[in-house]
């Protein structure tokens, strides 16, 4: 028999399959120690692996004991006739790091129990062999064995927690989803409802929330961008990747997210609370549209946010009364020809934003504080109302770049 290990010795390699190596005959004395060596080895992970010592749960116990039970069963099995199939004892360990997974333990305590047990079993096994007078190359065999079997076990183990890890997350995923779906109902949904999803989501619901609406990237897919942190829901809406972020009053606000956003242009509704993310998202949209439209005055990558646009937003929700009310309050501008209509709407407009100081609004348009209140004496003229009149002066405020976008020949004033 001693014959039979020197020459396995003498390949000069490791064997991919050890146990092939050792003379099936070997089993015989190892399977009455089988019960007296699964004690020992609960004991050892019970001992050396606090995370698994629960006195009050016998069932989890008996579930350590089952699954060492089934690995000690098919090692000795498997040396006894090495194409015994692995289909069970695979199955075994798998649903053992599923069942980890699931628990949300980390992974290092079941490999911790695993070489644990496999220590364990190589000590009593070595002594057994010892007290039988086995050939010590016997013991050199059974230690491969034991490291190459324990390394099966461990992969099968590894398995299922990747399993189980994908499929959380998966679910995570699309509990996430169900939860930016009911925040951004109209009406809202029952507060109770989406408490209860936030719960299953694992996330947490804040006192208030922003919208940001991102515009489409080529070859993105339709899909947002990658990385994100786990604070931010995300999904679609309108084909438009949209993400939800709590406390956008928080210092830094959304502005946070620029290096995470680099390279989308995005709009970021207003701050809301919780139950009125149906109005951030609806204003988010706005902007983005505005955007689209190239009515804000700015292009490229970045986030614009909706409340810093409030005027043309509330313009383009009323575009049309705009168009019509300028067109009346208005109507001496147009009369004037657009070459002189638009320069003294510039000069009008200027002259509102600086509270009719002429030499301010002189220097926004470049040109003479004469000129300005030469051209401010024709403009008292031509209307038949005080556009000093604080009651005007926001209406004109609005109404100005609604005619000029309508009447401006581009020139400067």
């Amino acid at each position: 028999m001693t014959e039979l290990y020197e020459g396995a010795a003498e390949t000069g390699e490791l064997s991919g399959e050890p146990w092939r190596d050792v003379p099936r005959e070997e089993a015989q004395w190892m399977r009455p120690h089988l019960p007296a060596l699964v004690d020992s080895m609960v004991e050892g992970v019970l001992r050396h692996v606090p995370e698994y010592a629960r006195p009050d749960d016998p069932v989890y116990t008996e579930t350590i004991r089952v699954a060492i039970e089934r690995g000690m069963g098919h090692f000795v099995q498997m040396i006894a006739d090495p194409d015994v199939s692995w289909k069970e004892v695979h199955q075994v360990f798998f649903d053992v790091g599923y069942g980890e997974a699931m628990e949300g333990r980390s992974l290092e305590h079941l490999q911790n129990a695993l070489r644990v047990a496999s220590r364990t079993a190589w000590r009593y096994l070595s002594r057994e062999a010892d007290r039988l007078q086995k050939p010590r190359e016997l013991a050199i065999a059974l230690t491969e064995v034991n490291f190459a079997y324990l390394d099966l076990l461990a992969s099968a183990a590894a398995q299922g927690y990747a399993r189980a890890r994908e499929k959380a997350a998966g679910e995570r995923e699309q509990r996430r989803g169900r939860l930016l779906s009911l925040l951004l109902t109209e009406p809202a949904a029952p507060k109770e409802i989406v408490v209860e999803q936030a719960n299953l989501a694992g996330w947490g619901l804040p006192e208030r929330l922003a919208v940001i609406v991102l515009s489409p990237r080529p070859g993105s897919g339709g899909e947002g961008p990658a990385g994100l942190p786990p604070f931010l829901l995300s999904g679609l809406d309108r084909g438009r990747p949209c993400l939800v972020m709590p406390d956008p009053d928080r210092p830094g606000g959304p502005d946070r997210l620029t290096a995470v956003l680099s390279g989308w242009t995005g709009a970021v509704g207003p701050s809301v609370p919780t139950d009125q993310a149906g109005v951030s998202l609806h204003w988010a949209h706005r902007t983005l549209d505005l955007l689209a439209a190239r009515r804000l005055g700015r292009t490229g990558p970045g986030l614009v946010h909706a409340d810093r646009h409030m005027p043309d937003l509330l313009l383009q929700e009323g575009w049309t009364l705009a168009e019509a009310a300028a067109r009346r309050r208005l109507a001496p501008l147009t009369e004037l020809g657009a070459h002189r209509g638009s320069r003294l709407a510039v000069t009008l407009l200027e002259c509102l934003k600086h509270g009719f100081n002429a030499t301010d609004a002189a220097e926004a348009l470049c040109v003479h504080p004469q000129t300005v209140r030469y051209r401010l004496a024709q403009l008292h003229e031509l209307f038949d109302y005080d556009i000093e009149d604080p009651a005007i002066r926001l209406e004109l405020m609005l109404l100005l770049p609604v005619w000029l976008r309508d009447n401006a020949d581009g020139e400067q004033p």
